[in-house]
């Protein structure tokens, strides 16, 4: 069953231009190596800060420094996660399926969401970044609706409405919101929005979506840099795989809070 879905993934993917290389991260190295950098900034959020005296307000540099680093390295999962969500609008057999999905994750993961970032169960001033990935996958749909029913100016006046109207959304809900200055959400949808339109033009998709990252505190792009080094196979043939992924994101929050509430 694993050589069959890979190979139908793989075919897939040079249907759109896609590359197949025999070096580089499989989909499976993707998804780890971006939770690998979710619980590192779940640890510099919890846990660390017990462990190194640190207080917010307190004058220690030394783990003030540490727990910047852990955050702002965590950053470079913002395009690993967009670049997911792409290939999963494209390959699922049910947007509606697939969005609700998310909705259903990012609905579970919101009280230990809050519980790891500020230490309360309810927390209104920053939302789990899961919901950009579903306020993506909306604006996505959107506007391939759009590319195939529209034409002319009415088909780009819609496509910039449908996005702004998407990143506006993510604004307002503080979607993301790290540190009360990086907006993981826009940035998600962003990067979503660069996959989905560049997809065939692999440079150029690379080159704009590092472009982006870097404005948004350079870790992003560094990211784009490691995404440019995958290779279009799935790295895994069983189902359930997946659900242990979806599931990873409110367990590893959840662990991380419960012993510093």
């Amino acid at each position: 069953m694993e050589d069959t879905v890979t190979e139908e993934y793989a075919d897939n993917q040079a249907a759109r231009g896609g590359r197949n290389r025999r070096r580089g991260m499989t989909t499976f190295r993707v998804k780890t190596v971006g939770w690998l950098f979710v619980l590192l900034a779940t640890i510099g959020t919890t846990i660390l800060p017990s462990m190194l005296g640190y207080q917010p307000g307190s004058d220690d540099m030394v783990a003030m420094t540490v727990l910047v680093i852990c955050e702002v390295v965590s950053w470079t999962a913002v395009p690993l996660y967009a670049w997911l969500l792409v290939q999963g609008y494209r390959h699922t057999h049910s947007v509606v399926q697939y969005g609700i999905r998310l909705l259903a994750l990012a609905i579970i993961s919101e009280v230990p969401y809050d519980m790891a970032t500020s230490g309360k169960v309810w927390d209104m001033n920053s939302q789990n970044p899961v919901f950009a990935l579903m306020i993506a996958l909306i604006v996505i749909a959107a506007v391939d609706w759009v590319r195939k029913n529209l034409q002319g100016v009415a088909k780009w006046a819609a496509i910039v409405l449908v996005a702004a109207a998407g990143l506006a959304w993510a604004l307002l809900l503080h979607v993301g919101l790290r540190q009360g200055m990086f907006n993981m959400g826009v940035l998600l949808i962003g990067m979503a929005l660069v996959f989905y339109a560049l997809d065939a033009h692999e440079n150029t998709m690379m080159m704009t979506a590092g472009v982006l990252g870097a404005v948004f505190f350079i870790m992003p792009a560094v990211g784009v840099a490691m995404l440019h080094t995958r290779r279009d196979e799935l790295g895994y043939g069983h189902p359930w795989t997946k659900w242990v992924f979806y599931a990873l994101y409110p367990v590893t929050l959840l662990l991380c809070a419960l012993p510093v509430m």
